[in-house]
């Protein structure tokens, strides 16, 4: 079976089968959520039937994982990325499955909670894995950022002039390398670092014309450029996402129980793909790859083996 909706196709299929189908080279991006062999029956939340199974021997769940990968890999294109999501308490078989696989594999720690002290007999888990996998030498990678939260906005834009808050960007060379050498005068001051400028004498100049310097009130203290608070996107992605939370009990789509958060699918999505790239998602579950597929307009192949989903993913998506 399968539906349309706009640019989002839908299938109901065992995952292998489907991904037997799909062109070979056509998919931007994978994103891989299989089960993380946790030894439990997951219900839907709907009307308390069972969602799926996740039980496996060692040996079973590595050959389904083994085949997973061989069957996405053909499908990327030159430049494409698979993502492979998976929970800190077994992520040991698949990373060694997908280092075998690929040329570069990074791990990103997703934060998912603040904290977790239900359990009495270990540390809590608080992080899940998501490996970031390519065989190309230029993968299509596009700069994200994240949100600027209060924190980040109190300890980086303390300074204050008429325009409005600003952080300090950087004007003198590292000590280990070496920049334009050049003294720069104001007001009876001298600054002449001994590793030099990152930028040139007349860019300096004119940033000072601009009222864009930040000049230190101690005399052995660096000079500065001003960043204002509207110039800056944020702080750039690293590997460790912390910025983004499990979905709440009172959402929508956690009639889905292993539901993961849009804004966590965006983020992969547009660092991997662009407009109208295709994302393929072969275990979507509750339909969270489409819907942010559909706000970011990529076009977008979901696949779910059971049935009872496919009417939760397709009202997630409409």
């Amino acid at each position: 079976m399968m539906i349309e909706i706009g640019n989002i196709k839908i299938h109901n299929e065992n995952c292998l089968d489907m991904l037997k189908n799909i062109d070979k080279a056509s998919v931007q991006t994978i994103y891989l959520d299989p089960p993380f062999n946790s030894k439990r029956d997951y219900q839907l939340t709907v009307d308390n039937s069972l969602g799926f199974t996740d039980k496996w021997t060692d040996n079973d769940y590595t050959k389904f994982i083994t085949e997973l990968i061989d069957f996405s890999i053909p499908l990327l294109t030159k430049n494409g990325t698979l993502y492979f999501h998976i929970s800190s308490d077994c992520m040991f078989i698949p990373e060694s499955i997908l280092r075998s696989k690929f040329k570069s594999v990074t791990p990103i720690f997703w934060k998912k909670c603040r904290s977790k002290n239900n359990v009495k007999n270990k540390l809590g888990s608080t992080i899940d894995f998501i490996f970031q996998c390519t065989n190309s030498k230029k993968p299509k990678f596009n700069i994200v950022y994240q949100d600027k939260d209060q924190k980040y906005l109190d300890n980086s834009f303390k300074n204050k002039d008429d325009v409005g808050n600003y952080s300090l960007g950087h004007l003198v060379t590292e000590p280990t390398k070496k920049g334009y050498m050049y003294e720069f005068t104001h007001q009876d001051r001298i600054f002449n670092p001994q590793s030099g400028w990152r930028i040139k004498k007349e860019v300096l100049e004119q940033l000072a014309e601009e009222n864009r310097l930040h000049f230190p009130k101690t005399k052995k203290a660096n000079l500065y450029k001003k960043i204002y608070l509207h110039e800056n996107p944020g702080k750039l992605c690293t590997d460790l996402w912390d910025d983004i939370h499990s979905i709440s009990q009172g959402n929508e789509l956690r009639k889905y129980p292993t539901a993961k958060p849009v804004k966590l699918l965006e983020r992969i999505i547009q660092i991997s793909s662009d407009e109208n790239d295709i994302v393929l998602d072969p275990m979507c579950g509750s339909g969270t790859t489409g819907i942010a597929c559909k706000n970011l307009n990529r076009k977008c192949i979901l696949n779910d083996l059971n049935k009872d989903v496919i009417d939760i993913i397709n009202n997630n998506i409409k």
